[in-house]
């Protein structure tokens, strides 16, 4: 079984370099697809309110033969419940939703900064942390303004930063952003929708090392020194996906796959995306 490394946050506490995302993963196969994958040895999962399939998710820990205290289970709130109350409520409601007592780690799902309520939604999690709700908290999708002025007005910092990150989207300005702040980059989309399978440093490298194109790019992530969740629900591909801890990538390798970042998306802006239209 794959001994998976883990990164440390600025808290004292650790996550594991690689997991489980379950984006778009069906209500009915969820549960099925992290059993399978805990048993494949995958120990972080990453889920949230809006994915709509936590409840399976709670199944898929409790019909794994894992202990609970060797997983590391994210959930995330969403952009409908931004106020004190409401970001309170949904974190009850996501522990509810799983069965679990405690979370690992809670992250506020976006900005949202047209309804400026962010700030009032990081107290609120500063609040459910100091409650013992979860271990640790942090943001997904947070660029350079929105983590300075919670900071600034909280004195509390995130341990993590989830974005998208891919070949043509690589943001390493907000890696230093986050890296300045002692916050660990999390990758969403790694794959960036199989955009730059066929790029040529990326095939180069699976020819030399005899991988395949996505796991030359989830081992990228790795060592550009992020944290990175992928997503499948084939058990194959889950196999596949989590063998890339037996090689790396050469300094080479990391020079050609930076001259793929187009600054290109596969999902929304940050400074404009609500989720609620």
């Amino acid at each position: 079984m794959t001994d998976i490394p883990t990164q440390a946050f600025h808290d004292g506490n650790a996550i594991p370099k690689f997991g489980l995302g379950l984006w778009q993963v069906p209500k009915d196969t969820c549960a099925d697809v992290v059993r399978d994958a805990i048993g494949m040895g995958y120990r972080l999962i990453d889920g949230a309110a809006m994915y709509k399939n936590e409840e399976e998710l709670g199944e898929g820990i409790r019909a794994s033969e894992v202990s609970r205290d060797d997983l590391f289970i994210t959930s995330k709130v969403w952009n409908d419940g931004m106020s004190y109350d409401d970001v309170r409520k949904s974190v009850d409601d996501s522990l509810n939703r799983t069965g679990l007592e405690k979370l690992d780690l809670m992250l506020l799902h976006w900005p949202f900064p047209q309804q400026d309520t962010y700030v009032t939604a990081w107290k609120a999690l500063i609040d459910a942390q100091a409650d013992g709700q979860m271990t640790s908290i942090g943001v997904s999708n947070f660029h350079k303004d929105h983590l300075d002025r919670i900071i600034g007005e909280t004195g509390v910092k995130p341990v993590l930063n989830q974005v998208e990150v891919n070949p043509r989207l690589q943001q390493s300005k907000l890696a230093q952003v986050n890296d300045a702040r002692d916050i660990v980059t999390q990758s969403w989309s790694p794959l960036g929708s199989a955009r730059s399978f066929d790029a040529a440093p990326i095939k180069a490298i699976a020819d030399r090392t005899g991988k395949s194109p996505a796991q030359v790019i989830l081992r990228w992530h790795i060592d550009i020194g992020n944290v990175v969740i992928s997503r499948s629900g084939n058990p194959d591909h889950l196999r596949a996906n989590m063998d890339i801890f037996d090689f790396n990538l050469t300094d080479d390798d990391l020079t050609a796959i930076a001259a793929l970042d187009t600054g290109e998306r596969t999902g929304p802006d940050p400074d404009t995306f609500n989720g609620l239209d």
